[in-house]
């Protein structure tokens, strides 16, 4: 149908009905949204309950998304799970499916502007102990935990995967970000340095854990061993590369942290005994470097240029 073009300004009734119309349409999109909020949020947290009820979940959105969606047959997805059996039973990949359901509930509470990003920190740090308490539990599950969670077949079955996130860390398990960006900014002022102190220890605990459980091989029993091979003896190389170069650093940056936040004199003289400790460490000139600039004294303000002559001084 065509529709006649011509040359008409629009009359201030005009214009308020067709704003009314855009308001109402704005509203209906909202509401729907935060509908599919609601609906996603419910069945997600049912979810998070238990591995019997994660993995059915999980089971019911794979259906939907990848053989629902694609038009293929019930046989498909019959012969899929019959394939997938041994790693659907996996009760490592259960509980990794509900530590990820959480953080995908959260990612969800971190969207609204008005969200509580102090309380959202408290939480998130809850939600990463929990994962790094459990982390023997969890071999062989990095996949899944380092999967944005907006990707997830959970996202995407109830269509909230579009959905932009901003400032929020997508996987649980992305520890740079999430204490960057979560849990530590919060906490820097004087009255919070011990809590900080604390948050610091935990980040550098659970990337060490990160270092020893999820890097190939691993000393004491975890990795990836053939069947009736002995398990190797000792600390992986990864993990060793941790304990001798990552591991120092993120003690380095924790005390300049502190020092900024308001620990002047007890990370300083912490740094120096740090730097006594690691001076082979390849950053150790860096870290002297810093520390100096850190220990200068402020620099004087210049004095005023004497006034010139035949002018008189304000």
């Amino acid at each position: 149908m065509l529709h006649t073009v011509r040359a008409e300004t629009l009359s201030d009734a005009d214009r308020e009905a067709l704003l009314d119309s855009l308001s109402k349409l704005h509203d209906e999109a909202e509401s729907k949204v935060d509908g599919k909020f609601r609906i996603a949020l419910a069945a997600f947290k049912n979810a998070m309950g238990s591995d019997d009820a994660a993995i059915e979940l999980y089971l019911n959105c794979m259906e939907r998304v990848n053989f629902d969606e694609e038009k293929k047959k019930a046989a498909d997805f019959r012969d899929w799970k019959r394939k997938e059996a041994e790693k659907l039973s996996d009760p490592g990949m259960r509980l990794a499916l509900r530590h990820q359901l959480r953080w995908l509930i959260l990612t969800m509470q971190s969207i609204p502007e008005k969200a509580d990003r102090t309380k959202l920190a408290a939480e998130a740090q809850q939600a990463v102990d929990t994962i790094f308490d459990e982390i023997e539990k969890l071999k062989g599950q990095e996949e899944i935990l380092g999967q944005s969670v907006m990707s997830t077949v959970f996202a995407r079955a109830y269509d909230i995967n579009h959905i932009k996130v901003e400032n929020w860390p997508l996987n649980p398990v992305e520890l740079d970000s999430i204490y960057g960006e979560v849990i530590l900014p919060p906490l820097r002022r004087p009255s919070q340095l011990a809590g900080l102190r604390a948050a610091w220890i935990k980040r550098i605990q659970q990337e060490g854990s990160k270092a020893q459980y999820w890097s190939g091989r691993r000393g004491g029993g975890g990795g990836e061993e053939r069947k009736g091979a002995p398990a190797p003896s000792g600390p992986s190389p990864a993990y060793t590369r941790f304990l001798e170069e990552t591991q120092p650093k993120l003690q380095w940056d924790m005390e300049i942290d502190l020092y900024r936040s308001g620990d002047e004199s007890g990370a300083a003289t912490r740094m120096l005994a740090h730097l006594e400790k690691h001076i082979a460490h390849p950053s150790a000139k860096a870290w002297s470097d810093q520390l100096k600039q850190l220990l200068k004294p402020a620099a004087a303000p210049a004095p005023a240029a004497p006034p010139e002559a035949g002018t008189t001084a304000p």
